[in-house]
């Protein structure tokens, strides 16, 4: 099973969990997992089109999925990964 470090925003979705464990052999697989066991994730990681949310920005043992294979980006046991809203403003 991968880890998923889940953010502040998420935690009330995962019971108050920091962490939390998917099986899976990529990291779409891995997050499809995350979002059976805690529905209430699903909008905020997938878009209607079942793609990573524009909004959201995962990372495999620190390298963005978008750079690597995105959702086809392959996960082992010893992989983490983290779920990082993206944040704007300011000026």
């Amino acid at each position: 099973m991968a880890t998923i470090r889940i953010p502040p925003v998420l935690r009330a979705s995962v019971g108050g969990e920091r962490e939390v464990s998917a099986d899976g052999t990529s990291v779409g697989e891995v997050l499809r997992n995350l979002v059976e066991a805690h529905p209430d994730t699903q909008a905020q990681i997938f878009s209607a089109d079942g793609e990573l949310n524009r909004f959201v920005n995962v990372y495999l043992n620190d390298e963005d999925v978008r750079v690597l294979d995105g959702l086809d980006t392959g996960v082992t046991e010893r992989d983490e990964l983290v779920i990082l809203p993206a944040m704007a403003g300011g000026r």
